[in-house]
């Protein structure tokens, strides 16, 4: 049986962070805006996030995103991880690391590192993988950088799955995003990527200037109706830290995402159906939040021209994201 998840708060001037060690998950994020204001979506029973989490703000892992069939071959082997998503496996399947109970490694008033262990074999995925993610709080910016090493090759990618939500309103329509991306992978109907890199010129794809996300859901383009909204891989511009995606909610409140990795998936919730319940005891319904998911390429294993996902001995995975919030 999973150790009991504790709650963890990280503080500074302006933010208030809370970490569950259940699925390393963010479960409120809140700025000082004249009292504390919510950011994220979270979970109002903190202990529904190992069981059935539906990703909220969690920490995910072994991998990122969609991976067609389950199926990857590492160095000549094939290895099978169960599907969770059609016949697809989605963030790790249905074992994955936001359904694991994290350790606590180090804790501040302002910063905590937790970690993990995963078996070699665990999720069919070959090596024992040892992870950590780090949060950290400073001012207006909410700082990550998840890092792991492997025993043996295998496939690996991580991210944290927080969907944002900047207004009291039961969605995100009237929010506006920019998203620093010239390109983007069309998808499928199974929503795995068809291996094209395309210009967003031209296309729903283009926010590099803000667009009102209820005006971008309401365009007719196949590509929406497979992902019942926006459900994509935006590859960023340039390289190292920059800035990926700016998002300002009606009430003038933003958050900025920074990353060094090479994509953002823009998720906007087709999956909220009012089962769950979030932080101010509302069922969340479509598009109650926005995930902006700092990743590699999704399905990898499976796109040679698409960015290495393997991880070897040896080799240190690390990826940094930070969030820098406030008010215009």
């Amino acid at each position: 049986m999973s150790a009991p998840s504790r709650t963890l708060v990280l503080r500074s001037d302006r933010l208030a962070l809370e970490v569950l060690t259940a699925g390393a998950a963010v479960r409120r994020l809140t700025l000082d805006d004249g009292g504390p204001v919510d950011l994220v979506l979270g979970h109002h029973d903190p202990g529904t996030y190992v069981a059935d989490g539906g990703y909220l703000g969690a920490t995910v892992g072994r991998f990122t995103n969609r991976l067609g069939g389950g199926r990857v071959v590492v160095d000549g082997t094939e290895h099978r991880v169960p599907p969770n998503d059609g016949a697809n496996a989605l963030h790790g399947g249905p074992e994955g690391w936001d359904r694991r109970t994290w350790e606590v490694l180090e804790e501040a008033p302002s910063r905590v590192v937790l970690g993990l262990v995963s078996p070699d074999g665990d999720q069919g995925l070959p090596g024992e993988v040892t992870a950590r993610v780090t949060y950290e709080v400073a001012g207006d910016e909410v700082r990550l950088h998840h890092h792991a090493t492997t025993t043996a090759a295998t496939y690996l990618g991580m991210t944290n799955h927080a969907y944002f939500a900047l207004d009291d309103a039961p969605d995100v329509l009237d929010h506006r995003l920019e998203v620093d991306a010239s390109s983007f992978t069309p998808v499928g109907p199974d929503l795995l990527p068809t291996g094209d890199v395309l210009p967003v010129d031209g296309t729903l794809f283009d926010l590099r200037q803000a667009r009102r996300i209820g005006d971008v859901l309401a365009l007719d383009d196949e590509q929406l109706v497979r992902g019942g909204g926006l459900d994509h891989n935006l590859v960023v511009d340039g390289a190292g830290m920059r800035r990926a995606a700016r998002l300002v909610g009606a009430s003038g409140r933003w958050v900025e995402v920074h990353t060094d990795r090479p994509a953002v998936q823009v998720y906007t919730g087709a999956h909220f159906d009012g089962s769950l319940t979030g932080l101010d005891g509302r069922p969340l319904r479509r598009s109650a939040g926005v995930a902006l998911e700092t990743q590699g390429f999704p399905d990898a294993a499976h796109h040679p021209a698409f960015p290495d996902a393997t991880l070897r001995p040896g080799e240190v995975f690390e990826a940094r994201t930070t969030w820098r919030v406030g008010r215009s």
